[in-house]
């Protein structure tokens, strides 16, 4: 058996030796031809990291030429299908320009947002990439309206959408856990005012009414009482939106406390 592996093993080195050595053969080649075929070949048999090192040779030699726009195609595909998305993105949205008459150019569009959507973090981090995704999306959808990916890019818009909304959300939870109540009620309205079909609007309201009634307590004598009423109109907006709400007893009690220290700062 060890014999076996070892003969397995010699089998396998010398056919990876004689495989770089034909690809060397092919780079060095000036068979502009027979190299195009040879990148084909080896991306059709993904071996994409090969067939791209060919065509980024092969993109400046037919530029201008009848292979050029197929050529530039499979360069910006070999980047996609290696995952390197942000070089991707700029060539897929170049080749749209570059060929806007194109077959491929609806495609190439498309990849071209989605790149960006595939490199979108995750909600905590920074969302340039996710913000860039949906720009991207809805140029495509402007540029090609009847496109069987319009469906998609709006999923995919709505999801990326989804992602901000959540940021937002835990940013204006990040003030109120701070006890910065002042800035947590703001964050926490521009949530729903961004967002005005958000899923944490009830949560939103909720903590908008904490907020202010913390604030409230935490402010000078001569401005509590103003504050209060504040809080008070506050748990009025979550009530009206949500009369058998999760946060009922919860907005009752702050309600209740509100209208207690107004009583003892002598307002009615």
């Amino acid at each position: 058996m060890k014999k076996i592996g070892k003969l397995l093993l010699v089998a396998l080195t010398a056919l990876s030796i004689a495989s770089c050595s034909k690809f060397s053969k092919i780079q060095k080649s000036q068979d502009m031809e027979a190299k195009y075929k040879a990148a084909v070949e080896y991306y059709e048999k993904k071996n994409y990291y090969q067939a791209l090192q060919l065509f980024e040779e092969l993109v400046t030699v037919f530029r201008g030429t009848v292979k050029a726009e197929d050529t530039y195609y499979y360069y910006c595909m070999c980047y996609y299908l290696t995952s390197d998305f942000t070089i991707a993105a700029y060539h897929f949205n170049n080749f749209s320009q570059t060929f806007p008459n194109s077959s491929k150019a609806e495609e190439a569009l498309f990849l071209n947002a989605y790149c960006y959507y595939l490199d979108s973090p995750v909600s905590s981090l920074d969302q340039k990439n996710t913000l860039d995704a949906i720009r991207q999306f809805q140029l495509f959808i402007n540029r090609f309206p009847k496109s069987e990916k319009v469906a998609e890019s709006n999923k995919l818009i709505d999801e990326l959408r989804a992602k901000l909304e959540l940021k937002d959300f835990n940013n204006a939870m990040l003030y109120f856990k701070r006890e910065q109540y002042k800035s947590a009620m703001i964050a926490f309205q521009n949530v729903i005012k961004s967002y005005p079909a958000t899923t944490y609007k009830e949560e939103c309201l909720y903590y908008v009414l904490v907020s202010s009634y913390e604030y409230a307590v935490n402010s000078i004598s001569s401005r509590q009482a103003e504050r209060y009423k504040i809080a008070m109109e506050n748990y009025i907006k979550l009530i009206d939106a949500y009369p058998t709400g999760r946060f009922l007893q919860e907005a009752e009690d702050v309600y209740e406390r509100s209208k207690s220290r107004l009583q003892k700062l002598g307002v009615s």
